[in-house]
């Protein structure tokens, strides 16, 4: 059990879905007395410094990216966490090649999140053990979970509404290749669609594509740009 910090824990949400940070947010509202969401909305210019920034890695680049840089090299966080489903040795090697101090895993239930990030506020590095099936903590959220799709078949189809290649997929999520395709005809299935072009508009139609580019304003300080149009292509 870590050390309890005398004032709650001040903690920005980084992803560009806001259903995601949603859940997250929702997943802590129990321990507001040691966790306080400062930032989530970043239509507003950011005004104040957090304690760390959880950079949650749903549809986005893992810890091997130069998105982690800017985080780790931002004055407006003191520390950074990566918070995923990815545990390859690659990505937990890079991110603390990158100055990141905590990689936790989105199977850690809320109170367990809690004292992994206020272990990370005393000032060590908490790396969670890889789980043994990859899970999301129930109260978590992501979109297309009401339409039975899975954490992962919601990420995947994320990408892919990005206008994401297959390759690029696995390179992001760290999976091979004929897992991204079983994946993607598991969820083809449940959206009933047939090509990529129609899931790609499925996405576009529930909630796929970003709402923000969050990590802008870490870069500008002056607020994102809403996201841009996907791609259009036709890989199946």
């Amino acid at each position: 059990m870590p050390p309890r910090v005398t004032e709650p824990i001040r903690l920005a949400l980084i992803d560009d879905y806001d259903i995601v940070l949603g859940g997250l947010a929702h997943m802590l509202d129990d321990y507001r007395d040691r966790v306080v969401i400062t930032e989530i909305d970043t239509n507003r210019p950011l005004v104040e410094d957090v304690d760390i920034a959880l950079y949650d890695s749903f549809a986005q680049g893992e810890a091997d990216t130069g998105q982690i840089d800017l985080l780790v090299d931002s004055p407006r966080a003191r520390r950074v966490v990566v918070y995923t489903w990815s545990f390859h040795p690659e990505l937990i090697a890079s991110a603390r090649r990158r100055g990141v101090d905590g990689y936790l895993s989105k199977t850690l239930p809320a109170a367990e999140l809690v004292d992994a990030l206020e272990a990370v506020h005393a000032g060590k590095v908490v790396i969670s053990d890889p789980p043994p099936l990859v899970h999301s903590d129930p109260g978590l959220d992501w979109p297309g979970r009401l339409e039975g799709l899975t954490d992962r078949e919601s990420e995947i189809l994320a990408l892919i509404t990005q206008g994401r290649s297959n390759a690029d997929i696995a390179s992001l999520t760290y999976l091979s290749p004929n897992t991204i395709k079983s994946y993607i005809r598991s969820l083809y299935r449940k959206i009933d669609v047939t090509s990529r072009t129609k899931a790609v508009l499925w996405g576009i139609a529930h909630g796929f594509r970003p709402d923000h580019h969050r990590l802008d304003a870490w870069r500008d300080g002056d607020g994102t740009t809403v996201t841009t149009d996907p791609a259009s292509k036709t890989e199946d």
